[in-house]
């Protein structure tokens, strides 16, 4: 076990739980659409207390999803800009599967993968937000054309939502040490260096500015 002197923090307590109240919230919303979504998915209802339970809870979890994310996009929005660093370190995708991060552009807090994945979900939730509000038929009502374009558009942005949280899910666990820290907000040195080390540069600079100078 590492001494805790010798680790860096990357999220504080806040941000994990943001975080995590997203990740309960978009477990809650999936289950319950799929509920919705498909008779042979219906039974996941009863997660819900039934049928009419899960009509009426589904929107209102998917708007505390989008309203805590925003929370969570407001903090990280200025580091996940894509630079050209970022495109290029997509282009050399082969080299991260195959273990060669040397060979890859120094990223900062996020690499070139998770702002990519960041812009997917915010595009999604907005599109799941509109076209839920627009749905959401026990408070509006709307004509049926609209309402129907409007439940095609929200199950194609759900199931890429879906598909992007389970890569995000498989990343977690398939690097080393990322899910140590969205559960403690700390990371070794030897972690930030290999994986993010402009950003390794840029913290260890800030704490330490004579360094740079010497």
């Amino acid at each position: 076990m590492s001494n805790p002197r010798d680790t860096l923090v990357r999220y504080d307590a806040a941000m994990r739980t943001n975080h995590w109240l997203v990740a309960m919230a978009f477990v809650l919303a999936a289950l319950s659409g799929l509920a919705l979504f498909h008779p042979a998915l219906f039974w996941l209802s009863y997660l819900f207390g039934g049928g009419p339970w899960t009509r009426v809870l589904h929107p209102f979890i998917g708007l505390f999803m989008v309203l805590v994310f925003l929370g969570l996009s407001s903090r990280v929005w200025d580091e996940n800009r894509l630079a050209s660093a970022d495109w290029q370190w997509l282009r050399q995708w082969r080299d991260l599967v195959n273990n060669r991060e040397e060979r890859l552009p120094e990223v900062g807090r996020y690499n070139g993968g998770q702002k990519l994945l960041f812009f997917v979900l915010v595009v999604c939730l907005l599109t799941l937000f509109v076209t839920g509000f627009l749905i959401w038929r026990a408070y509006f009502t709307l004509p049926v054309g609209l309402v129907r374009l409007s439940s095609v558009l929200h199950a194609i942005a759900a199931l890429v939502l879906v598909c992007a949280i389970l890569v995000h899910i498989y990343a977690g666990f398939w690097v080393r040490g990322s899910m140590h820290a969205m559960l403690r907000g700390t990371v070794t040195p030897g972690w930030a260096w290999k994986h993010h080390r402009a950003w390794f540069r840029q913290i260890t600079h800030a704490s330490n500015p004579r360094a740079g100078s010497d």
